[in-house]
């Protein structure tokens, strides 16, 4: 197979697989909405290139400890590097989107990259 007809079957950025790990407190309203808007993005942008953890810290407070995780919700992009963190419900979607590169500025990432 030549490089030309892998690029055609895999385009540049649309096989990169999400490493995500979503630090809760129990079933609170936020922790809820968290999960919601989270999985609502990742099945929006990234079906089948995502694996998405949930962990309620009230049930594994040392993970949460390892982690350093100070407030709840968190959000951990684990992979692709970066190592990003996000904060809260998950509902500012413009903010998480350009966090995760899925967006640059508001704008959808180009597949191809020169």
């Amino acid at each position: 197979m030549t490089n030309a007809h892998l690029e055609a079957v895999e385009p540049a950025g649309e096989t990169t697989h999400y490493v995500l790990h979503l630090y809760v407190t129990g079933s609170t309203p936020r922790s809820i909405q968290a999960i919601a808007n989270i999985r609502k993005i990742c099945e929006a942008h990234l079906v089948g290139r995502y694996d998405l953890d949930v962990v309620d810290i009230s049930e594994d407070p040392m993970r949460a400890q390892s982690e350093q995780i100070i407030a709840a919700p968190t959000l951990i992009k684990t992979l692709p590097l970066p190592l990003r963190r996000f904060i809260g419900d998950m509902s500012q979607t413009d903010r998480i989107m350009v966090g995760l590169d899925l967006r640059a500025g508001g704008a959808a990432i180009p597949t191809e990259r020169s």
